[in-house]
């Protein structure tokens, strides 16, 4: 039997207890049965967690895109590949076959080839969600570039940051992108990047908004023109499947973000397969991934993992809330959306407007129901299950991080008994382990502790991009032989898994993974602030909100701090983007810290949350009196 489509609760045990009893001939038959390699590897899995190097089938050779297109075109080459949903509901949406998807893939190749790019060099992408970022970055594959996808909504400081970090030698943009009513000038933020970036040699920028943009002389050329005079053919670069396909950032809790790197072959195979389990694709239906191409789920999940498997994938350029907050629903319908995967956020933004908006829409078609970026709480569940899913659509609540690659933990719908905030079982191959704080393994069900992986899986990131040194001292330093994932977790009596949260100094707010120091930096640039410490606090709508406590130099006049405030929030979205701001700025006298001079996060943690009934023994502090005085001003 394949075991690459799995549909009963007794096929995922045995499927599972393969994967992980002989791990090497497990994957072997899943990228021998299910890929096209142009040669065929020496070595499924070399490893060494203390080095750590990590490599899937060495010495195999192939390119990506041929697998998400080439091997489509005789048997799916009309079948729509992209559907593409605009902002604007009057706009009509579009869909790109697989075989079109491959001619503007093929010509977007060439543009890049004809402006000096090839195999190795690195490409940042900074596009809203529009057909040409799912083109660039297959195009980059196709002839062995390294993509990098920066999320349209950063600012240019965090955009600077990310192209010089990975030292790229083009940018690809727009001369701006809608976002429900607004336009947002994407070229002008893109410029005053650039003045940082020396490394980069052109800018190609696609028309969207038909703004009047400044075009630099030399660097910046509009990109349809070279598309339409590029050449419908490109033979795809033969890659290894160790080379790098892509580097994607994510925030570290110190300053720096880290450009996590992911190679091809593994990639490929882990991502495909979990497509198709965790979401049941069948061959007819459409898939509908919300996230943006500019986070990892929307890598693995809009593009890469659909594409191998010959899906339909929408890609949806606006907002829940545009022009009401009916658009998902009404999208649903149109489109006749089978699955649906959304993030906790969204739900809950959505649950406050009640049901009457998604009475107005035929739901039926849908099938799976996913959640994603943050465990989901329970009164969210429930909604999405009762009112989207009618009860009828299992939820699948995955957790996985942009260094698993893919979906770790899972249920599979119409298999694995669901249960409400918990993420269920581990994927198949997928190997958790629950440790304690001196490193022992908790044994047994019942328990909590911190989420390890103890072998590694095909698409886990390789290494920090120019820095693999703190690829180990972050994720394998803590534990000997373990990949610490950085979150903690509950394993229950029949040993589900609930996600707990975030063991470190990183705020998973509306599903973005937000390091803390780095807003800390940008609010500590402020001339009146002597220093500052942000945490996260529960939030209705976004899951966590951002509670900044911050010291002033001057205590001085009250008067005048809502304009510290706004100051101080225009400087975390200049820096960082308005995703960072704080939902609430307590100004204090100090902030409590140890006598070695640590900022105590976890007491301003509970004050931040209202769980004041047990703050520990604050009397070891050195400044134990400031812990009363916050306490008192919260309230």
């Amino acid at each position: 039997m394949s075991n690459y489509h799995i549909k009963h609760f007794e096929e995922y045990f045995q499927v599972y207890r393969k994967s992980v009893n002989n791990p090497e001939s497990f994957w072997e038959e899943i990228a021998e049965e299910h890929f096209v390699w142009r040669k065929k590897w020496n070595n499924v899995l070399r490893w060494d967690f203390q080095k750590p190097e990590i490599k899937w089938f060495e010495g195999a050779q192939l390119n990506i895109t041929e697998n998400c297109l080439d091997r489509h075109l005789h048997t799916r080459g009309d079948k729509t590949a992209i559907l593409f949903e605009p902002n604007d509901p009057n706009e009509p949406a579009e869909h790109i076959t697989y075989k079109q998807l491959y001619d503007r893939v093929c010509k977007f190749a060439n543009v890049l080839h004809d402006k000096g790019i090839s195999k190795g060099d690195r490409v940042c992408i900074y596009l809203p969600m529009i057909p040409e970022l799912a083109v660039a970055v297959l195009a980059c594959a196709r002839i062995g570039a390294i993509h990098s996808v920066v999320f349209a909504g950063f600012s240019s400081t965090a955009l600077s940051t990310r192209i010089n970090d990975c030292d790229a030698k083009m940018v690809i943009c727009a001369d701006g992108s809608y976002r429900g009513s607004k336009t947002i000038d994407l070229k002008g933020i893109v410029d005053e990047a650039l003045k940082d970036c020396p490394g980069v040699e052109s800018v190609l920028v696609a028309k969207r908004i038909n703004s009047d943009i400044a075009m630099k002389e030399g660097r910046d050329e509009w990109l349809q023109p070279l598309l339409d005079e590029a050449y419908r053919e490109y033979s795809a670069v033969i890659m290894d499947a160790e080379d790098p396909l892509f580097i994607l950032y994510t925030s570290g809790s110190t300053g720096m973000p880290k450009g996590m790197l992911h190679t091809i072959g593994g990639y490929m195979v882990y991502t495909a397969y979990t497509f198709k389990n965790v979401f049941q694709y069948k061959e007819e239906d459409v898939y509908w991934c919300t996230a943006d191409i500019g986070w990892i789920t929307g890598h693995s999940y809009i593009v890469y993992g659909p594409l191998c498997n010959g899906a339909t994938t929408v890609m949806f350029e606006g907002v829940p809330s545009y022009p009401d907050f009916g658009r998902f629903w009404e999208i649903v319908d149109k489109h006749k959306v089978n699955q649906f995967y959304t993030a906790p956020t969204a739900i809950r933004a959505l649950a406050k407007h009640g049901t009457e908006l998604i009475e107005k829409y035929d739901l039926s078609s849908l099938k799976v129901l996913g959640s994603v970026g943050e465990p989901i709480n329970e009164e969210a569940w429930h909604w999405y299950n009762d009112n989207v899913g009618k009860k009828k659509s299992p939820i699948v609540d995955t957790w996985w991080q942009t260094e698993t690659g893919g979906i770790m933990i899972t249920p599979i719908p119409f298999s694995t008994p669901t249960k409400p905030t918990y993420a269920t079982l581990p994927f198949i191959g997928i190997q958790p382990a629950l440790m304690d704080e001196n490193g022992q393994e908790i044994k047994g069900n019942q328990v909590d502790g911190r989420l390890c992986i103890k072998f590694p899986w095909p698409s886990m990131a390789r290494t920090i991009w120019g820095n693999h040194q703190r690829y180990k001292d972050t994720y394998f330093s803590a534990f000997e032989n373990m990949y610490f994932t950085g979150d903690g977790a509950l394993r229950d009596e029949v040993g589900y898994y609930r996600i707990t949260g975030r063991v470190d100094d990183v705020i998973i707010v509306s599903g973005h993974n937000l390091g803390t120091a780095p807003i800390e930096d940008a609010i500590n640039e402020h001339n009146a602030v002597a220093e500052s410490a942000i945490v996260g606090f529960p939030h209705d709508v976004k899951g966590n909100a951002l509670y900044g406590f911050i010291t002033l130099k001057d205590v001085g006049e009250t008067r005048q701090h809502d304009n510290v405030r706004k100051e101080i929030n225009q400087l975390i979205t200049d820096r960082i983007g308005p995703i960072a701001k704080l939902d609430k700025i307590q100004f204090t006298s100090g902030l409590p810290k140890t006598r070695s001079g640590k900022i105590m996060r976890r007491i301003l943690r509970k004050i931040a949350s209202h769980e004041t009934e047990n703050l520990g023994d604050t009397s070891t502090l050195l400044n134990p009196e400031v812990v009363q005085e916050i306490m008192d001003n919260v309230k």
